[in-house]
């Protein structure tokens, strides 16, 4: 991968032998791998058994987890927070994990449309859960600073799970949480 870097950055007309780029190719793949190392990831590492019994069936929500992905399209970054609520049938998700969760698919490749599948299609798996919904939030450098560089756009994307998509009460009561914690 370094390799590939000194040929993109000599590509745009650049001199690696100056100081500042000396050692960039090797930067710039470390950094890269760094934000890509989702694929270096499982669920079942990150889950690591950490499933606990429990006789809530309220919703469980995680709200504001930061996220950060790169566009499969630009490659350049999308920035933003992701939402997850699940109603546990059983037992409940270590917190952490459901960070960890989100983590593995945005530091892939990705288009926040399939991120938010993802998401909430693995909790769903995983916790055997009644309902999931899963909302992200970001805002996406390709359209920021590039084509039309529009800078206050924030894209949203949901998936509604079980009953979250079944039950308008149980995705009403979701948002209306949503809207309490900001």
């Amino acid at each position: 991968m370094e390799e590939h870097w000194a040929h993109i950055i000599e590509a745009i007309g650049e001199d690696l032998s100056r100081p500042g780029l000396a050692d960039t190719p090797k930067r710039a793949a470390r950094a890269f791998e760094f934000l890509t190392r989702g694929y270096q990831q499982s669920v079942e590492e990150v889950v690591n058994n950490a499933l606990f019994p429990s006789a809530s069936s309220e919703i469980v929500l995680v709200q504001n987890v930061e996220l950060y992905s790169l566009c499969e399209h630009h490659m350049l970054p999308f920035i933003g927070k992701c939402h997850v609520a699940y109603i546990p049938t059983g037992k409940v998700l270590g917190l952490s994990k459901i960070a960890r969760l989100v983590d593995i698919f945005a530091r892939r490749l990705q288009i926040q449309e399939s991120l938010t599948m993802q998401i909430a299609e693995t909790i769903m798996e995983v916790t055997g859960a009644d309902g999931v919904g899963v909302i992200i939030e970001a805002q996406h450098m390709c359209m920021m600073m590039r084509g039309v560089e529009k800078q206050n756009s924030i894209m949203k994307t949901s998936a509604m799970l079980g009953s979250f998509r079944t039950e308008p009460k149980t995705r009403d009561e979701f948002l209306s949480l949503l809207q309490l914690g900001r």
